[in-house]
């Protein structure tokens, strides 16, 4: 189990090593593309809506970006605390093959469903 748990923790460093890259990358893009438009030979409200539209989807994947490295983060304190593979909410064991399949999990596939009900507007 030791080893399982050193593997798993080398998974999530990595996805973390990675995002952090990404997100290094993503950054860069956005100052060099500012230095880029500058002078464009399109209309102003062309080149506003351009704008907007990377902006909007800068924004967003910086957003899923660090969503994802808080997830990584908390199930690294799990993994120190001992208390990597149990559920958040319930406290009971998660399955295997979730926490296979995705290692940062820290909630059990009833909690996730409860929780994701939960946050849909009601309609």
């Amino acid at each position: 189990m030791a080893a399982n748990l050193k593997q798993v923790r080398s998974r999530l460093e990595d996805e973390q090593k990675r995002l952090r890259q990404e997100r290094a990358q993503l950054e860069t893009g956005a100052q060099t593309t500012e230095t880029r438009r500058e002078g464009s030979p399109f209309g102003k409200r062309e080149e506003e809506a351009t704008e907007s539209m990377e902006l909007e989807k800068r924004l967003s994947l910086e957003k899923r970006i660090t969503d994802s490295l808080a997830e990584i983060e908390h199930v690294l304190r799990k993994l120190e605390a001992g208390t990597y593979g149990l559920c958040d909410i319930c406290g009971k064991p998660i399955p295997a093959e979730r926490l296979e399949a995705l290692p940062q999990a820290s909630l059990c596939l009833d909690c996730k469903a409860k929780s994701v009900k939960g946050k849909v507007a009601p309609g």
